[in-house]
């Protein structure tokens, strides 16, 4: 990804409803993200676009991963998950 590209991602990730997900997509982003491939970092940059309720939901266990290209994202997600 661009440096734009990333700062846009950073200011998706930061720019939440819920306090518990700029926590946890800001420290992902931070600590996670530069060490993904090619393709997983677009898909997260994907599944951050999500509503804010259900991907909050998804992230802390609460709703199961429907789409089996998101599970290995989230299950990264789910280790550093802020309850």
């Amino acid at each position: 990804m661009t440096h734009d590209e990333i700062g846009k991602l950073r200011w998706r990730c930061v720019r939440r409803a819920l306090l518990e997900l700029d926590i946890s997509l800001s420290r992902f982003l931070d600590e996670r993200f530069s060490g993904l491939t090619d393709k997983d970092q677009r898909l997260f940059a994907e599944l951050v676009e999500m509503e804010d309720h259900d991907l909050w939901y998804l992230i802390s266990g609460q709703a199961e991963c429907k789409e089996i290209r998101f599970e290995p994202i989230v299950a990264m997600l789910r280790k550093g998950t802020v309850s």
